[in-house]
């Protein structure tokens, strides 16, 4: 048992206090965390249409989630997972599916024009973390988004999990708000909720008063007893469901390799089916924008919960991290998805325990495993992954007392970081609230200096960014209203 700890030690990164058992419990945990975009993907990429378009989206998410996770296993050696990112493929699908629908043509005709520029913009990010300059844009944020990033993280995966758990609905009034329960009834509505709240409550349970494998598998325990409360309440039972793979490759071979046809390249550079070549150019600027920024916020959030950090409170090992995400994401257009990105729900693996490339490989097989089983994990609902993010969620928002309150400026800059995660439902746009009002106030109170440039740079290009999708959005509704 020592040599083989040894040989797969090595291969994964293992730290003399490393146990297998937990990197296993903390990869599966982190699987059921986030398995939920093997169905939503391309369901958002594809606009919900059947078919040979859904089912080579379907396979070409599995893939760059294997792909990208397994580089964080072996290159990083990190405990992180990596999946086509949400938000990302809603953007995606409405500039590049949407047009073709609202001309009247196929669903998937600018699909391959829409992977170009995820490869334009995948290796943009290889330029950068091969040259050291993403790590050190990341390494310029002020210490006060640093501290604020993983509370706004935390907030903000703890209401993917109210959301999951049903506990959260949107509200036409309000926004935000409480279901009907009288309406929605106890089995749709009522018992997914009460599962939810007893799985969190038997998380903090087993953690306090647990002992051995239960105290440190928490969080999966949490799980299950969500998992099996929600099928005693609502009388359902789990169904595994087995994809008609062979149908899926076919679709897969005629679609998921669509950036290698000629005419996708022409379609992208056209200026004409994308709106203009400085759309396009904003469109690469955009997707470039918020995958690095995601992907920073979710690195400062889970390594600040792993103390993962190093002495000038940056992640370990951040270039080889950003060098992973670069390459998943040119990987993940070359198989037919939108922008792959460092997954926020790998905190809740991290919680569990885990700390090396051992968790992260667990992760790709299981995904891995998703190619015959449609999914492996569709007997898991929503109610029962929604426990271990709120309470992921918990742990994280620790992180915003290392802010200094008392100073407006970088209260004020760390309070917009950490209040639009969840209200924007973007890491991105917390960012970059962060980083512009930081930058506002250094200007007009007399303080700037030569190290904020950087955070001027990205505050400016976010400011472009927002300019551009408030544009593009005038321009789609006008091309609507005239159709």
């Amino acid at each position: 048992m020592g040599k083989f700890k040894n040989v797969i030690g090595k291969a994964f990164g293992f730290k003399p206090d490393t146990s297998i058992k937990t990197e296993i419990i903390a990869g599966i945990t982190t699987f059921f965390a986030m398995c939920y975009i093997i169905i939503v993907n391309p369901n958002q990429i594809t606009g919900a249409t059947d078919g040979r378009f859904y089912n080579a989206v379907y396979i070409g998410t599995i893939i760059a989630a294997v792909v990208g996770t397994l580089l964080y296993a072996f290159l990083a050696k990190k405990p992180f997972a990596q999946a086509s990112g949400m938000g990302l493929n809603a953007f995606f699908f409405s500039s590049f599916v949407l047009p073709s629908i609202m001309n009247g043509g196929l669903a998937e005709a600018n699909y391959g024009a829409g992977l170009v520029i995820i490869l334009i913009s995948g290796l943009v990010f290889l330029l950068l973390s091969i040259t050291g300059l993403r790590s050190y844009i990341a390494k310029s944020l002020p210490d006060c988004l640093k501290k604020a990033i993983p509370a706004g993280i935390g907030l903000f995966i703890a209401l993917i999990g109210f959301k999951g758990a049903g506990l959260v609905v949107q509200n036409e009034y309000i926004g935000w708000g409480l279901p009907n329960f009288v309406e929605g009834g106890w089995t749709n509505c009522a018992a997914p909720v009460v599962a939810a709240i007893l799985g969190l409550i038997s998380i903090v349970i087993f953690n306090k008063v647990g002992f051995g494998w239960m105290k440190k598998g928490s969080i999966i325990l949490g799980i299950l007893v969500s998992t099996v409360l929600y099928y005693l309440f609502t009388w359902k039972l789990p169904v595994f469901q087995f994809s008609a793979i062979g149908q899926s490759f076919i679709d897969f071979g005629d679609l998921g390799f669509s950036v290698f046809n000629g005419s996708s390249w022409t379609i992208a550079f056209d200026g004409i089916a994308l709106g203009g070549i400085f759309n396009v150019i904003m469109l690469i600027v955009t997707f470039c924008l918020v995958d690095m920024f995601d992907t920073i916020g979710t690195l400062y959030g889970t390594c600040a919960q792993a103390n993962m950090l190093d002495e000038n409170g940056d992640p370990e090992e951040i270039e080889k991290c950003m060098l992973c995400d670069s390459i998943a994401t040119c990987a993940g257009s070359l198989v037919g998805t939108s922008t792959v990105t460092t997954f926020v729900e790998s905190s809740a693996g991290v919680a569990e325990g885990g700390r090396t490339g051992l968790t992260a490989f667990v992760v790709a097989i299981l995904f891995a495993a998703c190619l015959v089983l449609s999914p492996l994990a569709s007997i898991i609902p929503g109610a029962a992954t929604a426990p271990a993010l709120i309470y992921v969620g918990v742990l994280m928002l620790k992180n915003i007392k290392g802010v200094d309150m008392d100073d407006l400026s970088s209260a004020l800059p760390a309070f917009l970081t950490l209040a639009l995660m969840p209200l924007t439902y973007s890491i991105s746009n917390g960012i970059a609230a962060g980083a512009i009002s930081y930058v506002l106030i250094k200007l007009f109170t007399g303080k700037y200096s030569k190290k904020d440039i950087v955070v001027t740079v990205i505050a400016v290009l976010f400011l472009l960014r927002f300019i551009f999708v408030y544009m593009y959005a005038i321009f789609c509704l006008a091309t609507e209203e005239f159709l």
